[in-house]
């Protein structure tokens, strides 16, 4: 299973890259993607929809199932990956490159209480037993 190491995560398995900007870029790991199986439909949230952290705020939707994706941290919507409501298929080709949105987080400091690789490979682990 590939968890790339330069990233955060959360439990409900999202992924989260701190950006030179200052913004944090959000998207579903390779382990969701894997068991949701064939994407059909992606729903992001909207550009200035403000976040709290762990909220609902997008969709994403299989063949096997529909899950909610998470809010990682607190923020406020800056960008929504478009190409991904016209080919969600992008989720199972390259999970960590096909990025959903973006965020202004409130506190940029949120992401150092995320998940590492190695906590986050353990937490995908312990779920499988």
């Amino acid at each position: 299973m590939s968890i790339p190491s330069d990233l955060k995560y959360t439990k409900s398995h999202e992924w989260v890259r701190a950006e030179a900007d200052g913004t944090v870029t959000v998207g579903i790991t390779h382990h969701a993607q894997d068991l949701l199986g064939d994407m059909v439909f992606v729903e992001n949230p909207t550009v200035g929809r403000k976040l709290a952290a762990g909220e609902e705020c997008a969709v994403v939707e299989s063949v096997k199932a529909a899950s909610d994706v998470y809010a990682p941290i607190a923020g406020e919507v800056v960008a929504a990956n478009e190409d991904l409501e016209a080919s969600p298929e992008m989720l199972n080709k390259d999970a960590y490159g096909a990025w959903m949105f973006k965020l202004n987080p409130e506190n940029g400091a949120d992401i150092d209480s995320l998940l590492d690789a190695a906590a986050y490979t353990a937490h995908v682990e312990s779920e499988a037993h």
